[in-house]
């Protein structure tokens, strides 16, 4: 963003000079203050000021506060038609319930199950018992060949009945943990998008704004209201890319706003964004009043000028008188190469080249 008269007239420049008026201006330097500074544009902004949006698309049925009302975290706000919403409640619900009384099916089945594992493990620790003991004297020959036989065929096949129940009882415990789970799931889901339609607040504070009315369509890009803090204001300003480098948090901000003509208000940068807006090709910041102006609303416009340096006791021109930003007119046409170091809008810091007491002639 560039300089301008009217935004800088409220720079503080303590120097003055000694300049005439005649057929040809001249100026001798003089001792004095020079400011640099980078402008910057924004608006007014209540702390916490947030535009309220509906996560759903509906219609509006109900305003729930008034411009002006103060209103707490969590309060209602608007209120979106949602038959839609609640039959699909409803229906959840009434599934919710059959899976319910259809868990309690399975549970018994599963009670049933845990009772066929048990008498299962029962047999196969006999029949492990009797197959370990006929082992043993099969070795001597005691026992033939097909009784060992048909003592090891139903110890492997107790085995198999044991391993088969447990995989069953497994199965039906995972199909009712996983019937309660979609269920009670599908039932928080409705009832999540019928909350939906009941708009709250995110946070405490002041109705600044209502831009719709009932029976508007709502989509979730229709502002709503605008809610933010009613004692507490920031400045929120753009700061051009070219400029944004020499921001720093905690620099003097001096504001001026088009509702208090003629007065400057101190403030201080306290947060910069680190990204730069792609459209405008400027940097979002924010700064405080250090003392507020008697009266505040929401996107008041307002202009500052963010000190970047203040140099003082220093030699200092008019910029006007300067040629080409390194030269100075002497002895009416005479060119001098001078030294330049800080400037602000309207005038020079000179750090060699010319003295005090010398006469420099305007360019014509």
């Amino acid at each position: 963003m560039r300089f301008t008269l009217v935004s800088l007239f409220y720079i503080i420049v303590f120097s003055s000079v000694s300049c005439s008026k005649k057929d040809t201006e001249e100026c001798k330097p003089t001792i004095g203050d020079v400011t640099q500074s980078v402008y910057a544009s924004g608006v007014i902004k209540a702390v916490n000021q947030y535009t309220v949006f509906s996560t759903v698309n509906g219609i509006l049925n109900e305003t729930k506060i008034t411009v002006g009302q103060h209103v707490n975290r969590g309060d209602l706000l608007f209120k979106l038609e949602s038959e839609k919403a609640e039959l699909n409640t409803k229906n959840a619900q009434l599934a919710y319930q059959l899976s319910q009384e259809g868990n309690r099916y399975i549970q018994d089945k599963i009670s049933e199950m845990e009772m066929r594992v048990q008498s299962a493990k029962d047999k196969l620790a006999l029949d492990e018992s009797i197959y370990n003991r006929n082992k043993r004297i099969h070795e001597y020959k005691i026992v033939s060949e097909v009784d060992f036989e048909r003592v090891e065929l139903a110890y492997k096949s107790s085995k198999i009945n044991y391993e088969t129940a447990k995989k069953q009882l497994d199965q039906l415990r995972a199909q009712l943990k996983n019937d309660q789970s979609r269920t009670n799931i599908n039932l928080k889901i409705n009832q999540k998008l019928e909350n939906d339609f009941s708009i709250k607040s995110a946070f405490s504070g002041k109705v600044f704004d209502i831009p719709v009315k009932e029976g508007t369509l709502i989509t979730t890009q229709t502002p709503l209201a605008i809610i933010g803090q009613s004692d507490s204001f920031l400045i929120e300003l753009e700061v051009d890319e070219n400029d944004m480098v020499q921001v720093r948090l905690g620099q003097q901000v001096l504001v001026t706003m088009d509702s208090y003509k003629g007065r400057v208000f101190d403030a201080v940068v306290d947060k910069i964004y680190p990204i730069m807006d792609e459209r405008s090709r400027t940097f979002k910041i924010e700064a405080h009043f250090i003392k507020p102006p008697p009266k505040l609303y929401p996107n008041l416009t307002a202009e500052a000028n963010i000190i970047i340096k203040i140099k003082k006791n220093v030699i200092t021109i008019p910029k006007s008188y300067l040629i080409h930003g390194e030269y100075v007119l002497v002895n009416t046409d005479e060119k001098r190469k001078v030294t330049i170091g800080l400037s602000d809008y309207q005038n020079a810091e000179i750090i060699s080249g010319l003295s005090v007491g010398e006469t420099i002639y305007k360019p014509k």
